[in-house]
């Protein structure tokens, strides 16, 4: 087995979105070699109620598909098409925009106030760009979870892990969408197929993701070798982009860690992006707002 280096550790970013929403940023409207087909990760999670509650009014997509994944509160969606409803804890919509759709989405808190979640963007290859629209929503008792021997629990959402295959299917990238739980004290490899790109994405705990037998030792993004010292752990909000292996292995200390890890098989095209269209051209960008502004975007 050839365990994955890694490649780059990047704190999420605060940032605002929609009407008002206080969300952090993973990664996103930069450079997508390093997690092509993904396009952007952001984590919504937020306990104040004045900072999510404008939510993400009428907005358009096209050629991409969403991956919301809710861990506390609930989103209610309506789109152009007249589909409308709402994810729960546990649930997970997975949109594809394809040729175009027009939908909103609104946050609201549990009684505690806390709405927590993440959303991916996936792009779609050219030949699927102008596919037609649709869902899948998957509720949390669908998602089946995998338990080993150590306490390590994976909740499988999308594709086939450790014998289990979630529930989302038919994506073009054939992605693999896992929530996994390593507990304390644990050392814990994890296959990965070495044609696809991947990422872990810290969400509880911390671990040590490490490079063959050693923990990682790369500095976190946007700080020089000679003004800090390289982190030696991943914590909470903390994105790891590894490079190439068949094995991903990480370690716990005194706390146990619970984090994303996504991997998909790249699509290598031309990338033409602004805001919520991606296209692989900028004349068919250019075509998509035109579209917006006569009109005709939906036909």
């Amino acid at each position: 087995m050839s365990i994955r280096p890694v490649k780059k550790l990047i704190r999420a970013k605060p940032t605002i979105e929609g009407a008002g929403v206080h969300l952090r940023r993973a990664f996103g409207f930069g450079s997508t070699s390093d997690t092509d087909p993904f396009l952007l990760l952001d984590d919504f999670r937020n306990d104040n109620p004045d900072e999510y509650l404008a939510g993400f009014p009428w907005h358009p997509h096209r050629g991409i598909e969403t991956i919301t994944y809710v861990l506390a509160g609930t989103v209610q969606h309506g789109d152009s098409m007249g589909n409308s409803g709402e994810i729960a804890a546990g649930d997970v919509q997975w949109m594809t925009a394809g040729r175009g759709i027009i939908h909103q989405e609104m946050p609201k808190g549990d009684v505690q106030g806390r709405m927590h979640g993440f959303q991916l963007w996936a792009n779609l290859p050219s030949s699927l760009k102008m596919t037609a629209p649709h869902y899948q929503e998957v509720k949390s008792g669908q998602i089946p979870e995998v338990v080993e021997d150590d306490g390590t629990r994976v909740r499988v959402v999308c594709g086939t892990f450790w014998g289990a295959t979630g529930p989302v299917d038919g994506i073009a990238a054939e992605p693999i969408y896992l929530d996994v739980y390593v507990p304390p004290g644990v050392r814990r490899p994890l296959p990965m197929d070495t044609r696809r790109n991947a990422f872990a994405y810290v969400f509880e705990g911390a671990a040590s993701f490490c490079n063959a037998s050693e923990p990682f030792d790369v500095p976190t993004e946007g700080v020089g070798w000679l003004d800090t010292s390289p982190p030696s752990e991943a914590d909470n909000r903390s994105l790891i982009l590894f490079d190439a292996g068949d094995e991903i292995t990480l370690e716990t200390r005194d706390e146990g860690v619970r984090f994303l890890l996504v991997s998909g098989k790249p699509l290598k095209e031309p990338v033409a992006w602004y805001g919520p269209i991606v296209m692989n051209t900028n004349e068919q960008l250019r075509q998509a707002f035109e579209e917006l502004e006569n009109g005709t975007f939906l036909g």
